[in-house]
């Protein structure tokens, strides 16, 4: 038989070649902006040194935040702990050899995809490099009132200003002079102080107020450096996190054979813990680094780059890493029907692409994009504090106060993973049946109930009776637990949402048994409807619940915060404060979502182990090697129950389904809510700049809606056809070489099915990632305002389709899962409809939904300075802006073209003669023809 040409050919033979028109048209567009202008994006981070902590003694901020970090190298350490103890677990050397190939499958797919990431990255380089050569450095210098407040603080004693020197600059500060040049501004400053002030103090005042700019070149430098930091920091967790994922896959295999099930689901939570300790150990480090040895001049734009960094890498593994596994999920689970064999079974060569896709899936893509969560997030509240908060002290504080938090509430979530791990194995220990969701729910509420308290306490502990210049103390003094109480608001929604989820996505829900009551009649249509149902019920109460617990934070902020954070939005009156504490509060609920993130990580990767364990016990065989119940009895000290275990294997899998689909609604809500405060960015530098219009009845803020919703159904629609094409080629190969003679598929035609996948996931990501961007820096040249309600608009349409898609998609994975284990229905027309109802769902939870979440992240993180490039060219003089914008439009708009029909499925010329049947005949045995590894 002939072979078909490789879908390589038409998707990606001409990668390099849009790569370069992409970088050029980022150049072009970027080269339209005028130079030699002071970067918004240069936030301006108090010295730590500055803010003292009363009730510690007046310890100051910098050696706190110091001395946390070794905490943190401490929970790193137990990580690690954790990963050794998983490795010297035994294992029959079957599913040992299994987890290998399992592994170096996943490594294949990590390395290719870390090219791709460079190939991207170089696209962003390029804007990020104009951008800071563009605007990175001002000849313009200013005296204003934070200079004054850094003179009054200088922390070093011997240099200290005397006050009545400080008074003399005082009006400087009040009139916020602005000089051009540094000589001059140093002649102005000068000027006002009499010959021996400044020989005694002129030094000091010129050190602090005009200190000599880091050159263009070494300040790109260091953003890129950082930007590559964030961006391998999410590749390094995606490492982290197969490496031990494909340790306890075979080892919760192996224990399952034991009968004793409490292993079973031991096994998979503490690999889940040492990969979610790593992961925020691992970023907390990063960011203090950043925070404490940058120097202060960049620490605002290296924050900036890391986040890019972290969000294209989560953005890139996420999506593509969902696609991948999809793919090959739905190739493999066709299977059963087509030749009505079990779940992964042996000859079939779409189960190790499964495994794989498992681990890129969901657990590269999680923890990749839980480690950009985390640290985008920090990041909204460092850039909104330093721009809301006057006190430099202040912001100095309330940085620190943060990360102490976060510092303390890892180390709580750890602590919590041990008070679980001894209640559930005296609880457990000597069961031989329970329900594995138990353990994992009482996890999330010790974990919370712990993280609740640390916030309190730190809160109390390091800003109880916080006093604010020019703010009244009765609307600070209780200041600390009103912050306790925002961020308390965000550890409830990320333990009550689980609680929702579980309500319409687990195998004991009424949602679920009643997709599986009408599947039983109604077949797959009906299969199809009820998960719809159950998607779209769970998007109201979600919605619900996260509304309310924004609207306690805003209630609470109203009780003091906003005295404490204002800003000016209209410069022709400077003296026109507005309270911003509310969007602060937010920022807070966002960073309450994430302060058990270690536990949030630990139950979502439970699922891929879980998942990976069930196809090990099928893949290894190990109950058919000869005198092999004999071999573990001697090697290994028991009598193997294969039957028992199998059983045990599957029923935890639905519980990791679960847990998979509980985390999901977790993350998305995070950058939703997160993303509030990062717009507040882009809004401040509008308002500065005098072009803040948001007004309904404004045409561009309504258009930015409408485009806004346009863009998150356009990417759902591309990330899906990506699958289904990707799927198609899979199916198709899978057909024609799978061999029921055989007792295993052979490892070239494994290799394969996973090239296809990557392939296919790499071609998705691709249009996905240029037409994105391309999008974004359209819409910000168009209109300011106009992509401001664009960016939050693709975050309330994002939340609700992504939520909508995730919980369908859980619901119909535990409907199969209900027939399976429960009803033990396999084979059955009944199983029949749910697999297909679960293969609808795989691409919704398991691609668009969760890629939603890094899509609204790098499209605010990335807008914020198309934003400000939109804005000098403006200032400039120049109209031309929407003009580039039309032409970051049309390539946008030809990347969308090329996400549908560039990746259609090809009408055949020529059906194969019983190539298309159920699963019988030559397909099943081969006699159809082979193809090889260059076909697809």
């Amino acid at each position: 038989m002939s072979k078909q040409p490789s879908p390589r050919q038409p998707l990606l033979s001409n990668r390099w070649l849009w790569m370069m028109l992409s970088c050029l048209a980022v150049v072009v567009s970027l080269s339209a902006a005028t130079p030699a202008r002071a970067s918004e994006a240069d936030l301006p981070i108090p010295d730590l040194e500055a803010g003292h902590f009363a009730n510690l003694g007046g310890l100051s901020a910098w050696w706190l935040l110091f001395g946390g970090a070794w905490v943190i190298c401490g929970t790193l350490g137990i990580s690690l702990y954790l990963r050794t103890q998983i490795h010297r677990l035994p294992a029959h050397k079957s599913m040992l050899n299994v987890a290998e190939i399992i592994f170096q499958t996943c490594k294949t797919y990590l390395l290719q995809q870390g090219k791709f990431l460079l190939m991207l990255f170089a696209i962003i380089a390029v804007a990020i490099t104009y951008y800071l050569v563009g605007f990175g450095h001002s000849d313009e210098y200013e005296f204003s009132d934070r200079t004054y407040q850094e003179l009054q603080r200088y922390p070093k004693e011997s240099k200290t200003i005397p006050e009545d020197v400080l008074a003399k600059l005082k009006p400087l500060a009040d009139d916020k002079v602005k000089v051009t040049g540094k000589k001059e501004f140093v002649a102005t400053l000068s000027g006002r102080l009499s010959k021996k002030e400044w020989d005694d103090h002129g030094a000091t005042i010129t050190e602090i107020a005009a200190p000599d700019p880091i050159g263009s070149v070494l300040k790109v430098l260091y953003v890129l450096l950082f930007a590559v930091v964030g961006m391998g920091g999410s590749y390094c967790v995606a490492w982290y996190g197969i490496r031990v994922n494909t340790y306890a896959n075979c080892r919760t295999a192996f224990a399952s054979l034991r009968g004793k099930p409490w292993d079973v689901v031991n096994i998979p939570l503490r690999a889940g813990m040492s990969v979610g300790l790593f992961l925020i150990s691992l970023e907390l480090v990063m960011m203090v680094i950043i925070l404490l040895f940058v120097p202060r001049q960049i620490v605002g734009v290296c924050f900036l780059g890391f986040a890019i960094g972290e969000s294209l890498g989560a953005s890139a593994l996420r999506i593509a890493g969902g696609i991948f596994t999809k793919i090959a999920d739905i190739g493999s689970d066709l299977m059963k029907i087509v030749f009505n064999v079990k779940e992964d079974d042996p000859r079939n060569p779409g189960v190790i692409a499964d495994c794989t896709g498992d681990n890129a899936g969901d657990s590269v893509g999680p923890t990749a994009d839980g480690f950009e969560t985390y640290g985008v997030t920090g990041v909204a509240l460092i850039a909104f504090i330093t721009l809301a908060v006057p006190s430099i002290e202040i912001q100095a504080m309330l940085i620190v106060w943060i990360f102490a938090m976060r510092f303390l509430m890892d180390f709580m979530s750890g602590v919590s993973y041990f008070i679980n791990q001894a209640i559930s194995e005296k609880q457990y220990g000597h069961l031989t049946e329970f329900d594995f969701e138990k353990p994992l729910t009482r996890l999330i509420w010790i974990a919370a109930g712990l993280c609740i308290s640390t916030s309190f306490f730190m809160s109390w502990l390091l800003i109880r009776g916080l006093t604010v210049p020019g703010v009244d103390l009765a609307k600070t003094e209780n200041l600390w637990w009103q912050l306790a109480t925002i961020i308390s608001c965000g550890t409830l929604a990320a333990v009550l949402i689980p609680e929702f989820t579980k309500v319409f996505t687990s195998s004991h829900s009424k949602h679920v048994h009643e997709i599986v009551t009408a599947s039983r009649e109604g077949g797959a249509s009906l299969t199809i409807l009820s998960g719809i149902v159950a998607g779209n019920f769970s998007a109201l109460w979600m919605g619900l619940l996260i509304a309310g617990l924004m609207a306690g934070a805003f209630g609470v902020s109203t009780l003091g915060l906003d005295e404490v954070m204002k800003v000016n939005l209209d410069p022709a009156n400077p003296a026109k404060l507005v309270g911003v504490g509310s969007i602060f509060a937010f920022g807070l609920v966002a960073f309450g979502f994430l302060c058990m993130g270690p536990v949030n990580i630990a139950v979502d990767s439970y699922g891929p182990v879980t998942d990976n364990a069930q196809s090990v016990f099928e893949l290894a065989q190990t109950e058919h090697i000869p005198g092999i119940k004999d071999e573990i009895q001697r090697d290994f000290g028991f009598a193997p129950d294969f039957e028992r275990g199998k059983h045990y294997l599957e029923a935890n899998d639905s519980a990791g389904n679960t847990f998979k689909a509980t985390a999901k609604p977790v993350l998305i809500g995070t950058a939703v809510v997160g993303a509030t405060t990062m717009i507040f960015s882009i809004i401040l530098l509008l308002a500065k700049a005098g072009y803040l219009h948001l007004e309904l009845t404004q045409a561009p803020v309504l258009l930015g809606f409408i485009c806004g919703g346009a863009v998150v159904y356009w990417f759902c629609g591309a990330s899906m056809q990506a699958v289904t094409t990707g799927a198609y080629r899979a199916v198709e190969f899978i057909k024609r070489n799978m061999n029921l003679d055989k007792k295993e598929a052979d490892l070239e035609d494994s290799i394969t099915v996973v090239k296809i996948c990557t392939q296919y996931a790499q071609a998705g990501m691709w249009n996905i990632f240029i037409a994105l961007m391309s999008f974004t820096l359209a819409f910000a040249f168009f209109d300011p305002n106009f992509f401001v309600a664009y960016l939050i608009s693709i975050a309330v349409f994002g939340l609700f389709q992504a939520i909508y898609m995730a919980n369908a998609g859980g619901a119909w994975d535990n409907a199969k899962k209900l027939v399976e284990v429960d009803l033990k229905e396999k084979g059955t027309a009944l199983h029949a409809a749910t697999v297909i109802g679960d293969t609808v769902g795989d691409p919704f939870k398991d691609t668009s939904s969760v890629s939603l979440n890094p899509i609204i992240k790098f499209s605010t993180l990335f807008g914020l300075l198309a934003v400000e490039i939109a804005v000098h060219i403006k200032q400039g003089g120049g109209n031309y802006a929407p003009f580039v914008g039309v032409v970051m439009l049309a390539i946008a708009l030809v990347f969308v073209w090329r996400s549908f029909y560039a990746m259609r499925i090809p009408p055949k010329e020529t059906e194969p003669q019983g190539a298309g049947g159920g699963g019988g005949g030559g397909g099943a045995h081969g006699t159809a023809g082979r193809e090889t590894a260059g076909t697809h």
